[in-house]
C-alpha cells in the first residue's frame, strides 16, 4: 500500500486549501482512511477519518464545520481534505493515512491503529 499526498501550501487565515492523496497497492476495500497533522513540538493528531465505503465520516472537535473529508474511487482510490476558514493554529504537516479493518467499522483516532502513511504535505496558515 502506497500513499502519496500533495496540496499543501501558504494560504491567509481564512483561506481554503484542498488536501489530495493518492492511494494504491491494492484494493482499497475494507480500508479506513484518515487525515493526521503534526505542528512543530506538538504530537501527531487525528485531522479527519472516512470508512472504506465513503459513508462514514468523523472529525476532531477542532476542524468540525470547516474541514471535509470524502474519498473517490473513480479517481485512483483519491482522498481528499477540503479545509475552510483555515486559521493559523492549522498550520502542521498534513499526513494520510490507512488501516484495514474487518467487521463494522470504528473511529480510531490514534496514529498507532493506521500501518500505512504517506509523506507529510506542509499546510502554513498567516494571520
Amino acid at each position: 500500500v502506497q500513499l502519496q499526498a500533495y496540496g499543501g501550501g501558504l494560504v491567509q487565515a481564512g483561506g481554503s486549501l484542498r488536501l489530495s492523496c493518492a492511494a494504491s497497492g491494492r484494493h482499497f476495500s475494507r480500508y479506513s482512511l484518515a487525515w493526521f497533522r503534526q505542528a512543530i513540538g506538538k504530537e501527531r493528531d487525528i485531522v479527519a477519518a472516512i470508512d472504506w465505503s465513503g459513508g462514514t465520516t468523523n472529525y476532531a472537535d477542532s476542524v468540525k464545520g470547516r474541514f471535509t473529508i470524502s474519498r473517490d474511487f473513480n479517481v485512483e482510490n483519491t482522498l481528499y481534505l477540503q479545509m475552510n476558514s483555515l486559521k493559523p493554529e492549522d498550520t502542521a504537516v498534513y499526513y494520510c493515512a490507512a488501516r484495514y479493518y474487518s467487521g463494522s467499522y470504528r473511529f480510531r483516532a490514534r496514529d498507532y491503529y493506521y500501518a500505512f502513511w504517506g509523506q507529510g504535505t506542509q499546510v502554513t496558515v498567516s494571520s
